[in-house]
């Protein structure tokens, strides 16, 4: 195995942070045939935007997205608990966990 050609920055200890006044992390990206596809939709919604700027949009909706998505399930769990609360007490006796109980070995 030889080393690695000058072109293949990748194979580079920090290659992209030595010169970037920041010490977050950062991302590459390969713009595959589905980001291109993302980009180009998002191309039409921020016209004149560069491609990168795009990509943290994108992002940054998609997290949005997420959240709310979240919101709405958690928001229909509780409704559904709300919904069925209360609606079988005539299923139980009153004394139904404590005679259940009697059975379990002490």
């Amino acid at each position: 195995m030889g080393s690695a050609p000058k072109d293949v920055y990748h194979q580079l200890v920090r290659w992209y942070t030595c010169a970037m006044p920041t010490v977050k992390p950062r991302y590459q990206v390969t713009e595959t045939a589905g980001i291109g596809r993302a980009l180009d939709i998002a191309a039409r919604r921020w016209p004149h935007e560069p491609r990168s700027k795009l990509l943290v949009r994108l992002v940054q909706v998609g997290s949005a997205t997420l959240e709310r998505e979240d919101s709405d399930v958690a928001r229909h769990r509780q409704e559904a608990i709300q919904g069925t609360s209360g609606k079988y007490d005539d299923v139980f006796s009153p004394t139904y966990l404590a005679d259940l109980r009697e059975d379990w070995p002490k």
